[in-house]
């Protein structure tokens, strides 16, 4: 999967692939997680949006239900596209501290 495939690549994807990258969870536990490592509180219908659409993607897969709840993994291809849309967002990081650094010597 090359870069220019990824597509629009919204917040709640990217927080569903961070969640998931340390193992499977169910939509609950995504939700408490993401809202402890990012202090963002997804809605149950953003969450489950976003979900579906992963994995339409194929970047996550359900995996057998455990009582009531689905627990989901990141796959292979899902992986691939965290990793790509870290390495973005370090650049953009890196880009607007440089910049910041230069407006704090004005």
């Amino acid at each position: 999967m090359r870069k220019n495939e990824l597509g629009r690549f919204s917040d709640a994807s990217f927080l569903i692939l961070s969640s998931l990258a340390n193992g499977p969870k169910h939509g609950y536990a995504m939700m408490e997680d993401i809202r402890a490592f990012s202090g963002t509180q997804l809605e149950p219908g953003t969450l489950y949006g976003a979900i579906t659409r992963l994995e339409k993607q194929g970047w996550i897969e359900a995996l057998p239900a455990e009582e009531r709840r689905r627990p989901y993994r990141i796959t292979t291809d899902g992986a691939t596209a965290l990793r790509e849309q870290v390495a973005t967002l370090e650049q953009v990081a890196s880009v607007g501290k440089k910049r910041l650094a230069t407006l704090e010597g004005m």
